[in-house]
């Protein structure tokens, strides 16, 4: 683990929400407001709640980062509306349908990013959600998407072995990944794979399709992209591959993270070293074979 990682993410990786969001209000009391939203910034680079209460009032919802991000920080829309007089969400447009009647939402549009909605009288980006309520993720847990679960062999393992182009750290190499490949696996990555999987051409490039996928497995075997938060969202058995120094929002050390319980987590040993977490999930996928882990929903159940 990066021993040179700052107080605010060592405080998050060690679950001490408390003192992140003590130095999160430290930041947000110094930002110059002249550069709120500010456009000539990249969307994921900006900062939008300027610490205005939402208490009663028409609260704007932007998703600005990833697919994964905003998957995972929807279970807070909730406890907005709860306080808000009406929350509109400004989503990714891929996202919406996994979204249709979530509470906390009562207007959901598509997000234009060339088009974005104007201002109303509170604006939040999704990810700053739950500093500006205080509510930690143990308080927050998943709630069910609109997935129907794929019809899949009772076995079927899911794997996803890359993950976004602008951090290839958290890809693993493909050639590394056939001892993972127990018959009925199935891919989860969005391209073509010489892997033995019940799909070669890969996973679908539509969202319905891979969520019902990911709802249909038994286990799901990931890296640190949007699978990951799918699947936990979902409530499937979730064995998390991590690089050793891994992103904020997961544990420095230990096996779990209050963010989805159904993860378990195998992170690397030493920076680079892929092959030591692929011999650790093969030999626990001869110890519990997926059809142990699963507590698949029912024919036509709403998953999870």
């Amino acid at each position: 683990m990066d021993q040179q990682a700052d107080p605010w993410t060592d405080a998050m990786r060690r679950g001490d929400h408390d003192a992140a969001w003590h130095i999160m209000a430290t930041a947000h009391r110094a930002r110059d407001p002249a550069t709120r939203d500010d456009p000539n910034l990249p969307y994921h680079l900006r900062w939008v709640w300027d610490g205005r209460p939402f208490d009663g009032r028409r609260v704007l919802v932007r998703c600005y980062h990833g697919y994964g991000d905003t998957v995972q920080f929807a279970r807070f829309l909730p406890h907005l509306r709860a306080r808000a007089a009406h929350v509109t969400v400004e989503m990714q447009p891929r996202l919406m349908p996994l979204f249709a009647g979530h509470p906390g939402i009562d207007r959901l549009v598509p997000f234009d990013v060339a088009r974005p909605l104007p201002p109303q009288d509170c604006d939040i980006e999704i990810m700053e959600l739950p500093f500006a309520l205080r509510v930690p993720p143990v308080a927050a847990p998943p709630l069910p998407l609109a997935v129907r679960a794929a019809d899949l062999p009772p076995d079927a393992v899911g794997l996803c072995w890359q993950g976004g182009d602008w951090d290839p750290s958290r890809s693993i190499p493909e050639r590394l990944m056939p001892p993972l490949c127990r018959a009925p696996a199935f891919s989860l990555v969005a391209a073509p794979t010489a892997l033995p999987v019940l799909n070669p051409e890969g996973c679908p490039m539509d969202m319905q399709r891979t969520a019902a996928l990911v709802a249909g497995a038994a286990l799901v075997v990931t890296v640190d992209t949007l699978i990951a938060h799918l699947a936990g969202t979902l409530g499937r058995p979730t064995w998390l591959l991590l690089k050793n120094d891994a992103d904020w929002r997961w544990p420095g050390e230990g096996e779990r993270t209050p963010w989805y319980p159904s993860i378990r987590i195998f992170r690397q040993h030493r920076p680079g070293d892929w092959a030591g977490v692929i011999a650790r999930v093969a030999h626990e996928l001869d110890r519990q074979p997926a059809a142990a882990l699963d507590a698949r929903p029912g024919p036509g159940d709403t998953a999870p």
